[in-house]
């Protein structure tokens, strides 16, 4: 090869390496990151672990990303069996009338409830959150109410809602950065099949008034799904008062993180600086997951109606490095007494897995009966006997 390929060889390369590291930024051990943002927080989603934060508990107002929490009750409700996906809901006046992002409803128009999903999580639509709380709830005052107690039980303790869109701007309804994020790993862990919905780029839906019918292009707000391939929700926000917020949520190699960004100044920085704590998420992490799925001894057990007692582990365990552990060096460990005494309840902690590395707990799984035990009493010492030595 003569010394001209040579060179134009080693240029295009190293043209190539310089386009590569400038789409995707690559963070050293240890190296900060720094957002112009006010407020933000990065979290992993099956641990919860915190990766990074920026005055996570500073009190904001947070404009359409309130809608996860409407996400949150319209799935609840969906698997208590309160609702179903092909429900119709009938649009209301008031319902039509909300300003902001909308995907014009008319009044007495009726759609799914899988529709208005799509209309909550693709388009940001405040008519279609309306008409889903008033579906659920009865009015859009209850349903906010039901948020409000849902944020209680998750620990959101900085949050107060005042309706179930976001166009609110008085200081009654807020939220902090943090708990975005908890509400976010609340949407994501329980109910993953939001990302069916999230994920959607652009779909048409179909508007039948009494004007006639028509087709309406439902555009992600989210414009991370385009530029970032790792996305996989979830909400935007904007306001006068929130400036510009994003709860963004992205998987790669099975590790699932939540960036929130609150007050950012601009569109571009919202979206610039969510993926920014993504990309610096997945650099530093690694996840090391046991699924449990392996089959216990049983246990004896005395004093009951039953001999042995069937166990199981209560679910999987994960544990989340960012110091680079070898995690061929785990150790997992088995803890409980190979008798119990009766009576024992189904679920009830009869043990525990434990997982270490070197000297270092990383954690544990719960060891649960898989059964029920009940005491025994003379009457079944004696129909043991009987079934054992006349049988």
């Amino acid at each position: 090869m003569s010394s001209y390929k040579r060179f134009i060889c080693r240029l295009l390369s190293f043209v190539i390496i310089i386009t590569f590291l400038c789409g995707n930024t690559v963070y050293a051990e240890g190296e900060a990151l720094t957002l112009s943002s006010p407020s933000a927080i990065l979290i992993e989603a099956s641990t919860g672990t915190i990766l990074f934060e920026k005055n996570p508990d500073e009190v904001r107002s947070p404009a359409s990303i309130t809608k996860i929490m409407t996400l949150i009750l319209t799935f609840e409700a969906i698997e208590k069996g309160r609702i179903k996906l092909d429900d119709e809901v009938i649009t209301s006046a008031y319902a039509k009338s909300m300003g902001g992002s909308q995907v014009f409803l008319e009044e007495g128009e009726v759609q799914t409830v899988d529709t208005l999903i799509k209309c909550i999580a693709v388009a940001s639509g405040n008519d279609a959150s309306v008409a889903i709380a008033e579906y659920i709830a009865g009015s859009e005052t209850e349903f906010v109410n039901q948020m409000n107690e849902k944020a209680i039980s998750l620990g959101m303790t900085n949050t107060h809602f005042t309706d179930c869109c976001g166009l609110t701007s008085n200081k009654e309804h807020h939220t902090t950065a943090r708990d975005v994020a908890t509400m976010s790993r609340e949407l994501i862990t329980h109910y993953p099949q939001v990302y069916n919905y999230t994920t959607i780029w652009m779909e048409d839906i179909t508007h039948v008034t009494r004007q006639g019918t028509s087709n309406f292009t439902l555009s992600s707000t989210n414009k991370l799904l385009k530029q970032y391939q790792w996305t996989t929700g979830l909400k935007t926000g904007s306001t006068n008062a929130a400036k510009y917020c994003f709860s963004a949520t992205a998987s790669k190699d099975g590790i699932d993180l939540v960036a929130v960004v609150m007050g950012a100044p601009d569109h571009k920085v919202r979206f610039a600086e969510a993926k920014s704590m993504l990309e610096y998420g997945f650099a530093i992490t690694k996840l090391y997951t046991d699924e449990n799925k392996e089959q216990l001894t049983p246990l004896l057990v005395t004093g009951g109606k039953a001999d042995e007692i069937q166990i199981s582990p209560k679910g999987a365990f994960r544990y989340l490095d960012v110091a680079g552990a070898d995690f061929s060096k785990i150790q997992k460990r088995y803890e409980y007494n190979e008798t119990l005494a009766a009576p024992i309840e189904k679920g009830e902690q009869v043990g525990r897995i434990v997982y270490t590395l070197g000297q270092t707990e990383l954690g544990s799984v719960a060891i649960i009966s898989a059964e029920t035990v009940e005491k025994a009493y003379y009457i079944d010492y004696l129909k043991k006997v009987f079934w054992k030595y006349l049988i």
